[in-house]
């Protein structure tokens, strides 16, 4: 495989839609605050929100913040140590295409823990992967039959290029088999409390694996703890031993300043989709917020839908970027600075 195939995959969704337009355009954010009828949902109960402040003062920093929410979809955010942000579109479960990996990666993580940077084992690439590194209608990584490649490595394999091939070798890798890998995965997403999560496969391939925005906020929360992860979703691109050519990640967001990750899906039923992860200087103070946005364009293309997903991914992160240290110095009561 020569690198202008290598550059040409399929990007982080669940069916190949050949090279991402690099360079997406990210228009300003729209300020406009979401209210009333399909506005702000859900901030979390029993008095305070994900993070450490009361819910009261999580949901004025949401309204100051003017947020501009997709019109289409699902997505919720959150802020570290401010708590949620709200979310919008509902939630009943839709399909999350290759945003189903992180999942996967979590569940390794766990079963075989990396300290940061470490390389962990050497894993054979297996005669499945490798005939499945040349489908033409799914995402995959380039690897061969009886190549030996570190864990840490095929995790980059896994979440950079979005590779389908190595989700599925690394689930028979741990467990033996996909489905009872699929198992592990789900008691999981039960451990984080994602009850309205199903998983149905290791790479996200499958349309029957569905979530909600919320349900996977909960997962991001949870692994941005892990620093070989948060090592691994902030690479712009790697390598593979022995074929030409870089690997370029498929989350375009990253070229926005501070952003760290974290995973891109697309597919046909799934639309476009982001998990995404900034962090934000307020003063001395750096605070990470998460979001995650599904079902963007749905029913479109993978390549539309995940262009949709990264432009809205955009200007939330403007939007935040933009206002948060402001409205966060406002609540502190310290002197705001234009």
């Amino acid at each position: 495989m020569d690198a202008r195939r290598i550059r040409a995959a399929a990007p982080g969704g669940e069916e190949r839609t050949g090279r991402a337009r690099r360079g997406a355009v990210w228009a300003s954010a729209a300020m406009l605050a979401v209210v009333g009828a399909g506005g702000w949902l859900g901030l979390t109960g029993g008095g305070r929100g994900n993070g450490s402040a009361p819910v009261s003062e999580a949901a004025a920093v949401a309204d100051r913040l003017e947020l501009p929410w997709p019109q289409e979809g699902q997505t919720s955010i959150e802020v570290e140590g401010v708590g949620s942000l709200g979310s919008k579109g509902g939630q009943e479960p839709v399909p999350i295409a290759s945003v189903t990996k992180v999942m996967t990666v979590y569940v390794i993580l766990k079963e075989h823990p990396l300290k940061d940077g470490e390389k962990g084992p050497q894993i054979t690439v297996d005669e499945a992967a490798a005939q499945e590194a040349h489908s033409l209608t799914e995402s995959s990584a380039p690897v061969r039959e009886g190549q030996r490649l570190t864990q840490r490595k095929l995790l980059e394999l896994l979440l950079l290029p979005s590779g389908n091939n190595v989700a599925r070798l690394l689930a028979r890798w741990d467990a033996g088999s996909q489905e009872a890998f699929v198992a592990k995965m789900s008691r999981a997403a039960a451990g984080l409390g994602m009850t309205r999560t199903t998983y149905t496969g290791a790479s996200g391939l499958e349309a029957t694996t569905r979530s909600t925005a919320d349900d996977q906020l909960k997962l991001a929360r949870q692994v941005m703890k892990n620093p070989v992860l948060r090592a691994v979703v902030a690479m712009r691109e790697t390598t593979v031993p022995g074929v030409p050519g870089t690997i370029t990640n498929s989350n375009q967001l990253l070229e926005k300043p501070g952003v760290i990750g974290l995973k891109t899906g697309s597919g046909t039923a799934a639309g476009g989709n982001l998990m995404w992860a900034v962090e934000v200087k307020s003063g001395t103070a750096r605070h990470l917020v998460l979001g995650v946005v599904l079902g963007q364009r749905a029913d479109t293309t993978p390549a539309e839908g995940l262009r949709a997903a990264l432009e809205n991914s955009g200007r939330l992160v403007d939007a935040v970027q933009r206002g948060l240290p402001a409205v966060l110095a406002h609540r502190d009561g310290k002197p705001v600075r234009s």
